[in-house]
């Protein structure tokens, strides 16, 4: 472990929220997965937990630096307090509570970003807690792939690469695979991407940031990498069945789209998802009735200076 003022080579950084039942894996896995690091930090951030995470945090692992933030700043909040106090001089590897990553992982993402021109962010295989590959590859947003998973649903439209937004062909995943984005519950950014892009956006606050954030290296000419021999096992949280969440992600889709595109296609983008979530709220289902008041509320043109809750 880096001490003092010297800059590691690579920090870790997870931001928690009553992470209480999953942050003890992750601890515990962690001298392993940074095997062959010759130094690094961890960097835990809590947003303001009320179910004992810093206690656990301090009692199981000493050896991290702990930062208590006082309130909920978000995921990407969470993130920026984190790189505000201090980035590895090789990379920073940003772990969700729950992720628990595989044993020499942290290298092999750090070498991907490294030994291969181009290459700003590397992801490991995303699995399942009975070790089965998760689909966590995705492409960019656009108006047909909306319109494809409203028709079709998700899984359906991802056998159509203009049509879906996951990718779900397993051949598809193997190492050096590259992917617009990808799911943001481990990803190892390089000190070149950070310094080249910047904090992340957190006016998303939770969801999207990760799809934005992998986006803006895209458009600065760099791509994101899977690395298949790195590896977390992660089990999802509870956004498909949390009413709020589920607003929460519906209308970052719609904001993330605002912010890249003009106001003619962002509307027909909101109008879409809109539908969507209007025809499968007609089937009773709370997550969608809730994403559809939500997303009526904010409207497709939302004040850009505003955090996803203010919104709301």
């Amino acid at each position: 472990m880096a001490t003092g003022s010297s800059e590691p080579d690579v920090v870790v950084v997870c931001v928690t929220y009553n992470s209480s039942a999953v942050i003890e894996a992750l601890l515990a896995a962690l001298p392993s997965a940074l095997e062959s690091i010759a130094t690094c930090r961890v960097v835990i951030v809590d947003n303001d937990s009320s179910d004992g995470t810093p206690a656990i945090v301090k009692q199981r692992a000493p050896w991290v630096r702990l930062i208590e933030a006082g309130s909920n700043s978000g995921y990407a909040g969470g993130i920026n307090i984190a790189l505000r106090n201090g980035l590895g001089s090789r990379g920073v590897y940003i772990l969700n509570p729950d992720a628990v990553p595989s044993p020499g992982s942290v290298v092999r993402l750090l070498d991907a970003v490294e030994s291969a021109p181009g290459v700003g962010i590397a992801v490991p295989a995303v699995l399942a807690v009975d070790g089965t590959l998760k689909f966590s590859l995705r492409r960019e947003p656009t108006i047909m792939r909306a319109v494809g998973e409203a028709l079709l649903g998700g899984h359906r439209a991802a056998r159509f690469p203009k049509l879906g937004d996951m990718i779900r062909n397993p051949a598809y995943y193997c190492d050096g695979a590259t992917a617009d984005w990808a799911t943001g519950a481990a990803m190892l950014v390089s000190r070149a991407t950070i310094d080249a892009i910047g904090e992340w956006d957190e006016r998303f606050w939770l969801y999207s940031e990760e799809t934005d954030y992998a986006l803006r290296l895209a458009d600065a000419g760099s791509r994101l990498c899977l690395v298949m021999s790195a590896e977390v096992r992660h089990p999802g949280g509870s956004m498909s069945t949390s009413p709020y969440l589920w607003s929460l992600v519906a209308i970052n889709r719609t904001r993330l789209y605002r912010k890249r595109h003009s106001l003619v296609p962002s509307l027909f983008y909101w109008l879409v998802v809109l539908g969507n979530e209007a025809v499968r709220s007609l089937l009773g289902r709370p997550t969608h009735r809730a994403a559809v008041k939500a997303l009526l509320k904010v409207g497709p043109n939302p004040p850009a200076e505003l955090s996803t809750p203010a919104l709301m």
